[in-house]
């Protein structure tokens, strides 16, 4: 028996981007719907609920984040924003609404569909309850609470490991300062940003080959970090932290 298609659902009021986007998607086997604003955006989401969203923010009847969080209050599907507004901010708020990724216009399809896959792959990991990561050389045992690269076992400390597992949960995915300083150390150290940068060049040192130039721990500038996973190429980024 055939597995069924993957179902993405394409909120954009463009109608040029939409046919650019139902032509890629469906060239990777995905049956797609078009919505052309918010509120058909929703209606259809509940009808017939996707297993990923793409979601453009400049729509005529509602603004996209008006769009992330009311999908976020009934629904979990992956949902991958594109915006060209590329400010720090506005990226921040819209992955602390719940969305999954963005990406920034114009972009290439390549990078829309690995994005995409990374999402779905990320769902499949936390509805089938999979608990084992493995990015290159390194392997996270999420179940085990071990690290390991090269089949070496590492030592990490709670605080390292707990960082490391909360980037493994979204794996392939920005997470922010924000969430890592809460999930990690607190509510109390939201603005200790520096508690963050100690530990990811800690955990570099520990899991890249080469920490001045990371890999798999990778810095998105001004948002928060991502693991690099899957099909995904970590983009030369400077070590900034």
């Amino acid at each position: 028996m055939t597995e069924p298609s993957p179902r993405v659902l394409i909120i954009d009021d463009e109608i040029q981007i939409r046919r650019f986007l139902r032509a890629g998607f469906e060239l990777e086997g995905f049956s797609v719907e078009e919505a052309e604003n918010g509120s058909e955006g929703l209606r259809l989401a509940t009808m017939k609920p996707a297993d990923i969203v793409i979601l453009d923010l400049g729509l005529p009847d509602m603004d996209g984040s008006a769009v992330v969080e009311r999908l976020r209050s009934w629904s979990t599907m992956p949902l991958i924003v594109l915006s060209v507004r590329a400010a720090e901010s506005e990226k921040v708020k819209l992955l602390e609404l719940g969305a999954d990724d963005y990406v920034v216009k114009p972009f290439g399809m390549a990078e829309l569909l690995a994005r995409s896959r990374t999402a779905l792959r990320r769902q499949q990991r936390s509805s089938s309850g999979e608990h084992i990561i493995m990015i290159g050389a390194l392997t996270i045992d999420l179940a085990a609470r071990s690290v390991s690269v090269d089949g070496q076992r590492l030592a990490l400390t709670p605080k390292e490991y707990r960082l490391l597992q909360v980037l493994a949960q979204h794996a392939g995915n920005v997470v922010t300062h924000q969430m890592l300083l809460k999930e990690v150390w607190g509510s109390s150290h939201l603005n200790d940003a520096h508690y963050l940068r100690i530990f990811v060049r800690k955990l570099r040192q520990k899991i890249e080959s080469d920490p001045t130039q990371p890999k798999i721990l990778v810095t998105e500038l001004g948002v928060g970090y991502r693991l690099v996973y899957g099909n995904q190429e970590a983009v030369a980024r400077p070590a900034v932290q």
